[in-house]
């Protein structure tokens, strides 16, 4: 299954996602949002945004995996990012890239005071569309 991703126009086309994404499936997935820590608990990239969501990203992959989803599947996804700066973009988009390559889902960053460790940079989760089982 492929959705389809359009930036309409009269609405600035964005580098890093689609403004709507159009899914058609029978299953839906919802991912708790993900930090970043490894297996064993520990934080991975204390202080370092690019880490951080590389991990984050990583452990959003593997949660879809866990389900029989993959990145293509998802349609929307959620970053929140403690004391957001603007420089982060370019940190947070190499995490990104490294899970969902060219696909672009819908999404939403938000910049928060902090998350639930206040050693956590960045947190994501997500929504998936799959066909049927």
């Amino acid at each position: 299954m492929t959705h389809l991703c359009v930036n309409p126009v009269g609405i600035d086309t964005p580098k890093t996602y689609s403004h709507v994404v159009v899914a058609k499936g029978a299953r839906m997935v919802f991912v708790a949002g993900q930090y970043p820590e490894d297996a064993d608990g520990k934080l991975v990239g204390p202080g370092d945004m690019a880490e951080q969501a590389r991990q984050a990203f990583a452990n959003l992959g593997l949660a879809l995996n866990a389900v029989g989803a993959r990145p293509e599947h998802v349609t929307k996804i959620g970053i929140y990012v403690a004391n957001y700066k603007r420089e982060f973009l370019e940190l947070i988009e190499q995490g990104r890239v490294a899970l969902f390559g060219e696909y672009k889902p819908t999404d939403v960053l938000v910049g928060v005071a902090s998350l639930a460790n206040p050693d956590y940079l960045i947190e994501v989760d997500a929504i998936a569309v799959l066909d049927e089982e």
